[in-house]
């Protein structure tokens, strides 16, 4: 069973920077790739970033250059490194491979 508990989320002004981690069990996790999407009120969950099971990444045009997802296999885990937050981050953080059921999430609030 896939369990995904995310963490590291808060309120951070403009400009400041979050990284959020996100452990994983109940499946190889270095044999997957591994996606961190958010959801804000009233919006569609949206693909944020990817990490292919051998370190190749993808990013949404609205973080690139300011997210960055790595993962450690060795503690199941992956990571979002947000620099540079703007407003419009504001969203709840999920972690999720393609398969099983979502996590609980983590809040991410900027002030402007």
């Amino acid at each position: 069973q896939v369990q995904l508990v995310e963490s590291g989320g808060g309120l951070v002004q403009a400009g400041g920077s979050l990284r959020l981690s996100c452990a994983a069990s109940g499946f190889i996790f270095s044999s997957y790739w591994l996606g961190w999407y958010r959801q804000a009120p009233g919006k569609q969950r949206e693909l944020v970033a990817g990490i292919s099971s051998g370190g190749l990444t993808n990013y949404a045009d609205s973080v690139k250059d300011r997210f960055t997802i790595s993962r450690d296999n060795a503690r199941s885990t992956v990571y979002l490194q947000m620099n540079s937050l703007k407003p419009e981050d504001t969203a709840r953080y999920y972690c999720r491979p393609r398969f099983g059921s979502w996590g609980q999430g983590t809040q991410v609030t900027v002030s402007s």
